[in-house]
């Protein structure tokens, strides 16, 4: 039988998709050539609903067979991209070619001088993928993902940050507040009026907690004397496969130098560990993202390709 594609319904769908990327996951070894569950539920309740603004209803699709996922397509956000999650069992020439139809068809985002882009992205080994891409004129874009992956059947040593910080779980209240504008100084260079659009509407960290995987005790935060958050990473544990993803992770500017990355990190996998995870993984873009990772996680990892087509 040949799996038919529908769009995601949400509802039901969701713990349907959430099995399959569970099952796909393992069967990769664990491997990003299908989604972790936890990516999807950041993306479900955070890129998309509060980045993007885009419902997964109208950017997801299912292929089925047997009443069953198999393979699911998405971007991460919104139109412009896509990420291929396919079971390995059910992995074809065939079935790549039909969802990536399906990707320029219906997942393309516009540019400013009108015409269309699609990113789509492939794992660096996959020879498979990247013939396809290459027959139908996709280049690599230069941006790559480094997935680290780091196993913890051995005990993780603790880290300690400068003194005076405290590493320990996210607090509620006005720490969430506090919370919210850290985000916006670490992932914006220090810019204070993103940083006070974080805090001013909270919505969008609740939205973030109410993902099915999400942990407070899991959301990690280096605080300062004064109270204020120097350093942040969430991790999200899935005790069917075992393992643990970390995402976001960042440093204040103001804070950075002072060891708090490798505190929040080496704490989250000290926990995640004594929980039953015995593997944890990160992705890292930038040079100084990666050289920490590298530096918590050790050497191996994945690579992830952008491949792009414009029209």
């Amino acid at each position: 039988m040949s799996p038919t594609m529908r769009p995601y319904a949400g509802g039901a769908d969701e713990w349907r998709v959430r099995a399959f990327l569970r099952a796909a996951y393992a069967a990769h070894d664990r491997r990003p050539r299908s989604w972790h569950v936890a990516r999807f539920d950041y993306t479900r309740w955070h890129v998309a609903l509060n980045v993007a603004e885009v419902r997964l209803e109208d950017v997801a699709f299912v292929w089925e067979a047997d009443g069953e996922p198999v393979a699911l397509l998405l971007p991460d956000g919104g139109p412009g991209e896509a990420h291929l999650s396919v079971h390995p069992r059910w992995r074809s020439a065939a079935l790549e070619a039909e969802m990536l139809d399906v990707a320029q068809a219906r997942l393309t985002g516009a540019r400013d001088d009108g015409r269309r882009r699609l990113v789509v992205w492939a794992m660096a080994d996959d020879a498979e993928r990247q013939a396809q891409l290459l027959r139908r004129g996709y280049a690599r874009t230069g941006v790559a993902e480094r997935v680290w992956r780091r196993g913890l059947e051995a005990p993780v040593e603790a880290t300690a940050p400068a003194d005076g910080y405290i590493v320990r779980s996210l607090g509620d209240g006005l720490e969430l507040l506090e919370r919210c504008y850290a985000s916006g100084l670490g992932f914006h260079d220090g810019d204070i009026r993103q940083a006070v659009e974080n805090r001013d509407d909270p919505t969008w960290y609740r939205n973030v907690q109410t993902a099915p995987l999400y942990r407070r005790d899991l959301d990690l935060v280096a605080v300062a004397p004064d109270g204020a958050i120097g350093a942040f990473a969430t991790f999200w544990f899935d005790d069917v496969t075992r393992s643990a993803l970390v995402e976001p992770v960042a440093t204040v500017p103001a804070h950075r130098r002072h060891g708090l990355a490798r505190a929040v990190l080496t704490e989250g996998l000290r926990r995640v560990r004594r929980m039953g995870a015995d593997l944890a993984s990160v992705g890292g873009y930038g040079e100084a993202a990666n050289a920490l990772y590298r530096s918590v996680m050790g050497e191996a990892h994945d690579v992830v390709e952008g491949w792009s087509r414009h029209w």
